[in-house]
Parts: structure tokens; C-alpha cells; sequence
């Protein structure tokens, strides 16, 4: 009796990291389900974000897909940062640690902004590096015509 005792709150703790791995499993199937429809796709625990075009769609992924999602266009984007810790870092020297990743886009008009979140400074730093590759490409064929 006192040894089943014993393993009882080892045996809740594997059923409860089953059931917590079922349900990422859910997540990230649902994530790649949604992402066969963009061109660029990433996921991780914070955010699901992908590019079609010159469209961005992001949210907030769960077991039953992604939730939240919101679409703007690289058209209206006017500026494109990567924040660690809350302060702009240069996205070719990224630092090596910090606690809150983002990718924010600034808009032109109206005058507002949208903080995609991320896990990993590597990640957004590519990520970041490609958008503001196709942003000045935009914005030179906007130019140009």
C-alpha cells in the first residue's frame, strides 16, 4: 500500500506530460495544415506567422489551429524592427541571449504597429532580414512606377 502510494505522483506526472505532448502534437499538426497555404511559414509557442506575397498573416497557434490570425500588407508596412529585451537590435550582429523577442511592423498610416513574438533571436533575425528584403524591394518597385 505505502509503495502504490509512492508511485501514484509519479505516475499522474507521466500521464500529465502524455496529455501535454498530445496536445503540442495537436498544434503543430494544425500549424502545418494552416502553413501549406504561405509561401514562408513559422511556428513556435508564441505565435504562428506566415507570408503570401506581399501579405503577412500571424496569430496565436492552439490544438485546433491557429486563433487570433491577422493579415496586413508589406505595402503598408513603413519600417520593419527586431526588438530583443524591448530595444532595437541590429539584425546582422543579433544578440546571443534575451528574454522577449519580437518582429514589430511599423505602418505608415495609420500610425500604429503589430509585435509578432518569437522564441529564438536566430529565427527572427532571418525572418527580419528577409522582410526587409522584400520591403526595400517594394518600395523600389513603387518607385520605379
Amino acid at each position: 500500500m505505502e509503495r502504490g502510494l509512492l508511485w501514484l505522483p509519479l505516475l499522474i506526472a507521466f500521464i500529465w506530460l502524455a496529455w501535454q505532448g498530445s496536445k503540442e502534437y495537436q498544434k503543430v499538426e494544425a500549424y502545418r495544415n494552416w502553413a501549406e497555404q504561405f509561401e514562408r511559414a513559422k511556428y513556435d509557442i508564441y505565435a504562428v506567422l506566415g507570408q503570401k506575397d506581399n501579405k503577412i498573416t500571424w496569430g496565436k497557434p492552439t490544438p485546433k489551429g491557429p486563433i487570433n490570425l491577422e493579415t496586413f500588407s508589406l505595402l503598408d508596412v513603413k519600417e520593419i524592427k527586431l526588438l530583443v529585451n524591448g530595444t532595437v537590435v541590429n539584425v546582422e550582429t543579433p544578440p546571443t541571449k534575451g528574454r522577449a523577442i519580437e518582429l514589430e511592423f511599423i505602418f505608415a498610416e495609420p500610425a500604429n504597429s503589430v509585435r509578432v513574438l518569437f522564441t529564438e533571436i536566430p529565427l527572427a533575425a532571418q525572418w527580419a532580414k528577409y522582410l526587409q528584403g522584400a520591403l526595400q524591394n517594394l518600395h523600389e518597385e513603387q518607385n520605379l512606377s
